[in-house]
């Protein structure tokens, strides 16, 4: 819950950012114009280096491992179907819009779907007491005061990385229908939907896993499902999560070539990428681009380890762009949407982003020193993009 309310702060300010600035870009553009063109290049730099292309490559081979699970087939086939799964969606979205957004609809219902039936399950049948297969309810020594939030903060890591997506609407925000209207709309309403059902999910493994035997479970879904439902739910929510996968894979694939087709109209990217299909009307260069190097990642196996390395970086991000809030604010306050709450809820992102920054460094500083690294390569990419433009 603390981590939903922290999502909600986020998407409020980036409903007054979208609503108010609906270009194709997200927060490449808001960085660009609140402070300058080198925090938004680094922070497009780290999506097209690791994050986007990372996070397709990390969950295309999870989405190819269950669906390989679910059929039946060996190892061998994980990465040539994780790379097909890439490639074809790279198709899809290379053809519009419309498409991939159709096959976002259908991926998000049908993964609803999946955890309605888990919440559903978990909440009215009885738990794995009544049917013999009780699971220890223990905890460990109890934390000290002054250690907790350090641990709270580490937690919350791949928590805000599962509420995580929504900032992604503002990538594609100057292909919406007023977006003025649709943006905050869709992001406020999104994100309270997601807090519940996940809040709800949560319960329910705590309810039927127990405290250990949730700490203990690498599949904690599966886990429930088996002992609710037998092999056939366990078989069921599988078959979510490779929906689950395939959703998210359509999502990235769909939305964040929109930044680097911005980078390039700034000239700090291969122009080709700026251009829009002529049929289409969609950046294919930034598209193919993007899906290259993912394939690249997923055949290297490294990504894995980037991914660690940059998470941190995408939270040092995450709290610029919700800082150019206040600087929009100071040079006009006549503005579509305004979040609510101002100054105190994009206060609260901002220093959630900063506490999830500085508690990732503290619990591996060597990760956060090679994704520095990482990062600050694109400085001298920025002033080759620079120097071969001319800008």
């Amino acid at each position: 819950m603390i981590g939903g309310g922290i999502a909600l702060a986020g998407a409020f300010c980036f409903a007054e950012l979208g609503a108010n600035r609906p270009q194709a870009g997200g927060g490449y553009v808001y960085l660009r114009d609140g402070f300058g063109p080198l925090p938004a290049f680094l922070y497009g730099w780290t999506l097209l280096l690791v994050i986007a292309t990372g996070a397709i490559a990390a969950v295309g081979v999870t989405f190819a491992r269950y669906a390989t699970a679910l059929l039946g087939a060996g190892d061998e086939c994980v990465v040539p179907i994780a790379i097909g799964a890439i490639v074809a969606l790279s198709a899809v979205n290379y053809l519009g819009v419309r498409p991939g957004a159709m096959i976002q609809n259908v991926f998000t219902v049908l993964k609803l779907v999946a955890l309605g039936t888990l919440i559903v399950a978990g909440l009215v049948m009885e738990g794995p007491e009544a049917s013999g297969l009780a699971v220890a309810d223990a905890v460990g020594a109890p934390l000290s005061f002054a250690a907790l939030p350090a641990v709270i903060g580490v937690a919350l890591l791949p928590v805000l990385f599962s509420y995580g997506g929504w900032q992604q609407t503002n990538y594609v925000a100057e292909e919406i229908i007023a977006p003025e209207r649709t943006l905050p709309r869709a992001l406020v309403l999104g994100v309270l939907g997601v807090v519940m059902v996940y809040v709800l999910v949560n319960m329910v493994y705590v309810g039927v896993l127990g405290v250990e035997g949730l700490a203990a479970s690498q599949a904690p879904a599966s886990d429930v499902m088996e002992l609710l439902l037998g092999p056939r739910g366990a078989a069921f929510i599988s078959a979510g999560i490779v929906v689950s996968t395939f959703g998210f894979l359509n999502l990235v694939i769909l939305v964040t070539p929109r930044v680097y087709q911005a980078m390039a109209r700034d000239g700090v990217f291969f122009q080709r990428v700026a251009k829009l299909h002529p049929r289409f009307r969609t950046p294919t260069a930034a598209i193919v681009f993007q899906g290259t190097w993912a394939i690249v990642l997923t055949l290297s196996g490294t990504y894995g380890q980037l991914l660690d390395y940059v998470v941190f970086g995408d939270w040092i991000f995450f709290g610029l762009v919700a800082a150019t809030v206040f600087v929009f604010r100071k040079r006009s306050d006549e503005l579509r949407f305004k979040a609510p709450g101002y100054p105190w809820v994009p206060a609260l992102f901002v220093a959630a982003a900063g506490y999830v920054v500085v508690s990732s460094i503290v619990s591996n500083p060597g990760n956060a020193l090679l994704g520095s690294g990482l990062i600050a390569l694109g400085v001298p990419a920025y002033v080759f993009w620079k120097r071969r433009t001319g800008r």
